[in-house]
């Protein structure tokens, strides 16, 4: 086998690069829209960062939040870690007599959730727009 040297500059490039290959990278974004909370996930959901993720979720719709719509369009992956996060969520909406849907999803990320069978139990719509009208009111 050949050896290279590298520098380690370099080498935090090269480990930077692997982590965002295998989705150690995800942002989570919120902004509240009238009594609607969306948030939105960028990058990859799985068991690396699945804690993480549920923390900010759980952060983001607070104690005694009741409608929130959880933007996946620029979600690239999701793991069955992931799939249990959103199904948490889904919980505590439903515990304090409130709603989550979901939108934007890539095909990639769609396949997920029906073979999971999540799209037959979660509220699922084309985009943002159709997702905040769905929880109007």
């Amino acid at each position: 086998p050949k050896y290279e040297i590298i520098n380690y500059s370099e080498l935090q490039y090269r480990n930077h690069s692997i982590h965002h290959l295998y989705g150690l990278s995800m942002s989570l974004s919120s902004e509240k829209i009238g009594e609607v909370q969306v948030v939105s996930v960028a990058g990859q959901v799985n068991s690396a960062n699945a804690s993480e993720v549920e923390a900010g979720l759980m952060a983001a719709i607070g104690k005694d939040g009741r409608r929130c719509v959880l933007d996946l369009a620029r979600l690239d992956y999701i793991s069955s870690a992931g799939l249990r996060v959103v199904l948490m969520l889904a919980k505590r909406l439903k515990q304090n007599s409130g709603q989550l849907v979901l939108c934007g999803l890539q095909p990639n990320v769609t396949e997920v959730f029906e073979i999971s069978g999540f799209l037959s139990i979660l509220t699922v719509v084309q985009d943002r727009a159709a997702a905040l009208s769905r929880l109007a009111g």
